[in-house]
């Protein structure tokens, strides 16, 4: 059964609370939290204040994405804001094992985001120190985008390489993930799907989450 991690960048912003409430109370497992720069991606959303003001009434894990330069001199303030699992860019980490050493330290489980031309094969080195790949099925930035179909391939061949380290590592796709894909993208591997749009755009969130949750493979 998948996990599913509905993206608080796709919720209305004026009732959060509200949009808070439905998760806690529906099917889903996790709460996707999107940090953006305007550096690394073009666009800007919210930081540790917000989260840790989120943390306070949420009661499911918070799966926080980085989609930001320099991430490792924040990685202290995101734990003490509540992540329960933080994921950095592949892209922007030179220094990638040292940052999942530093995010597991603090007591956090430790993800690594990959652009949809980032090969998994860069991760051949380090897949038994990850806990979770995201594999961005949209370019990172913005919401409500369409689903790159090749990804398919990639999550079947991310599954190979975890495989054959014998890794406990997880698939996560981010990105363009309806009702109608779904079911394809966890039949080529993936463990947990991120739905924004598809949730919180919908006119009954918890019962999308719950026909996602429903999905079997």
């Amino acid at each position: 059964m998948a996990i599913i991690a509905p993206s608080l960048l796709s919720a209305n912003f004026l009732c959060l609370d509200r949009e808070i409430e439905m998760n806690n109370n529906s099917e889903a497992d996790w709460f996707h939290l999107d940090v953006m720069d305007g550096r690394f991606v073009p666009n800007i959303t919210f930081g540790m204040p917000v989260i840790a003001a989120i943390k306070k009434v949420a009661k499911k894990p918070f799966d926080v994405h980085l989609m930001i330069v320099e991430p490792e001199k924040y990685f202290e303030q995101f734990a003490k804001a509540g992540a329960d699992i933080l994921t950095v860019h592949y892209e922007v980490s030179p220094h990638l094992h040292r940052n999942l050493q530093a995010i597991k330290a603090l007591g956090m489980k430790a993800g690594v985001a990959l652009n949809p031309h980032t090969p998994v094969s860069v991760l051949s080195e380090v897949i038994g120190d990850i806990d979770m790949v995201c594999l961005m099925s949209v370019n990172p930035g913005f919401g409500g985008q369409q689903f790159i179909e090749g990804v398919t391939l990639k999550i079947r061949r991310l599954k190979h390489m975890i495989h054959e380290a014998c890794s406990n590592c997880l698939i996560e796709l981010d990105g363009g993930i309806t009702l109608a894909n779904a079911h394809a993208v966890l039949a080529s591997g993936a463990d947990v799907l991120v739905a924004g749009n598809t949730v919180f755009g919908s006119p009954n969130p918890t019962e999308t989450i719950s026909k996602l949750k429903s999905i079997f493979v």
